[in-house]
């Protein structure tokens, strides 16, 4: 589950900005997914460049070797929106199983 969570959340990081591998392990851990590194990033960024939601691009680094820099494409555009899609509704859905089953435990 958490893959395709992982998923959702790199094209959304993407979408608003080109970005490089370290960058968005930075903007992950951020957001609170620290237990992910680089490594378990470039695996899933490799596979989405496979299924062209995204490109990347080499270019000059102030430090160090040229790095790798990713962008959404339009297919990618759409996974993105579908994954909003897909989201709200497991959100919706827990939230209604959790909310429901609270109310029943304070009844008892």
């Amino acid at each position: 589950m958490m893959k395709g969570i992982l998923d959702g959340c790199l094209l959304a990081i993407i979408k608003n900005k080109e970005v490089y591998g370290y960058e968005l392990a930075e903007k992950l851990a951020d957001y609170g997914f620290d237990n992910f590194s680089e490594g378990t990033i470039y695996p899933l960024l490799l596979r989405m460049q496979k299924e062209k939601f995204v490109t990347s691009t080499l270019k000059k680094s102030t430090a160090g070797p040229k790095r790798k820099y990713y962008s959404l494409t339009e297919k990618g555009e759409d996974e993105l929106r579908d994954f909003l899609d897909r989201w709200d509704y497991l959100q919706t859905s827990v939230n209604n199983v959790l909310s429901h089953e609270a109310v029943k435990k304070e009844l008892k």
